[in-house]
């Protein structure tokens, strides 16, 4: 897989799964811990009340009318000073008297609450927390019990410490927060590696595309899931349809052109047999419109296959192969390549290529004293768009600004001493605007001419790091 971007889709899934996953660990760590505690409380309040119960019916009133008893709570922390697990017998209302006490507790006083603040329930009990001189926090579980037949009332406390609760809480919550930790780790892994190998075939979509996109291959190639293949068959479609339509405008062309060729052929003879000064003048306008149609015709086929993912061509071979004409044709010139974008494939048809190199390096060697230096670079990207440079410079005496203006207009020609038609580089421009590209005329840094086309390439993958 590649590297995940801020419009990764693998990036959104895996982050939302987790995300929701996180959430949903929390809340139950939460309800469980909440549910834990409850469950803890009320089985602390359960303990109270056996104690509590067990003081009952361990303590009575002797024949001296006080309370006697021993209760045996089978905790030694009612035995150890401080601790926070205290019980109090003592006598309410008429009946007073000298109560008893576990030794926990000793001679400190129990603070209590009013019955007006926390009333006893239905079976004459009511629990509430209080601190004790130690500074523990305490739960109460109290009752009043008539222990003769003379209407003799006894309240019973017993109290128990908290931080046994709270103890027992931190440590259950300890070992849940540490199992729903390593629960999650594990669920988060299992689930990023299945949504990556889920999305894996998208990968293989994507590379197919690439293959297309830069010639390697003409139709999505590769077995596909039943949810991916609709998409694969569709794009296929596309692009069949797309070469149809291509071969279609070609065909067209080409009738068009079949079908003018004749009829202007005919003009060029009927010239030659007219007098001078006419058949001059019709042999010039025959020929501009034979270049003027084949121009259009040419902007038309590029129309056609424009943006599709068949217009590609590898620049080196056919660079090379123009160069090396042209070499042949202007042996007293000197041709330089400076190639510092190798591989790099054109956005393009082969055609439009070499009829805007061949126009170019014609007209540069048509001025041109004893080089031409032929320079293909590769640009940053420009809207979105990979774009490379194509320079052809010679060190002819080259054109001042106004003269480049006119030099680009259509049938202009700067120097009518040699051949041509004029309508060579006004061809160029429209070829390199129809691939939405730019053409432009300079001074070169010798003087020369400098003819500069930024053209579209396909971008090429870059190498993985090992």
């Amino acid at each position: 897989m590649r590297g995940f971007g801020a419009q990764s889709l693998t990036l959104r899934v895996v982050l939302s799964v987790s995300i929701w996953a996180i959430a949903g660990l929390v809340v139950i760590a939460i309800a469980i811990s909440t549910l834990y505690r409850r469950d803890a409380e009320k089985s602390f309040r359960d303990l109270l009340r056996a104690h509590l119960f067990n003081v009952v019916n361990s303590v009575s009133i002797n024949e001296n009318k006080q309370l006697a008893g021993r209760p045996e709570l089978g905790d030694l922390q009612f035995s150890q000073p401080g601790t926070g697990w205290y019980w109090i017998a003592e006598g309410v209302g008429q009946y007073k008297t000298t109560p008893l006490v576990s030794p926990s507790l000793g001679a400190t006083p129990l603070p209590e609450k009013p019955a007006s603040e926390v009333p006893f329930d239905i079976r004459f009990q009511r629990f509430y927390d209080i601190k004790d001189a130690a500074g523990n926090s305490l739960s109460v579980a109290e009752t009043e019990v008539e222990l003769d037949d003379q209407g003799d009332i006894v309240r019973f406390r017993v109290t128990g410490n908290k931080a046994v609760v709270e103890a027992s809480v931190t440590a259950f919550n300890r070992s849940l927060y540490l199992a729903l930790t390593i629960f999650g780790a594990g669920s988060l892994l299992a689930n990023a590696l299945a949504i990556l190998i889920g999305l894996r075939p998208l990968d293989r979509v994507r590379n197919a595309l690439e293959n297309i996109r830069t010639g390697r291959a003409e139709r999505l190639e590769g077995r596909f899931p039943s949810e991916i293949r609709p998409l694969a068959n569709e794009v296929n479609a596309l692009i069949d349809n797309n070469r149809r339509i291509i071969e279609r405008a070609r065909m067209q062309v080409g009738n068009l052109a079949h079908s003018l060729k004749t009829p202007i052929a005919v003009l060029l003879n009927e010239a030659r047999a007219m007098t001078q000064a006419h058949g001059t003048l019709v042999a010039q306008q025959a020929e501009a419109m034979q270049l003027q149609v084949q121009s259009y015709l040419n902007r038309a086929r590029i129309a056609a296959q424009r943006e599709t993912v068949l217009a590609r061509t590898e620049a080196r071979p056919v660079l090379d192969r123009i160069v090396r004409v042209m070499q042949k044709l202007n042996r007293e010139i000197e041709f330089e390549m400076d190639d510092k974008a190798p591989g790099a494939v054109l956005a393009m048809e082969q055609q439009d290529i070499e009829e805007i190199l061949g126009n170019l390096l014609e007209n540069a060697a048509r001025f041109a004293r004893s080089e031409i230096r032929v320079s293909f670079v590769e640009l940053d990207q420009q809207d979105g768009r990979d774009m490379a440079e194509l320079a052809i410079e010679d060190d002819g005496p080259g054109l001042e600004p106004d003269e480049i203006k006119e030099a680009l207009k259509r049938g202009r020609r700067l120097d009518e001493s040699r051949p041509g038609s004029g309508l060579g580089l006004s061809i160029v421009s429209e070829i390199v605007s129809e691939y939405s590209g730019r053409f432009s005329l300079s001074r070169g840094a010798s003087g020369g001419l400098r003819a500069s086309l930024i053209l579209p390439i396909v971008a090429q993958e870059k190498p993985k790091r090992g």
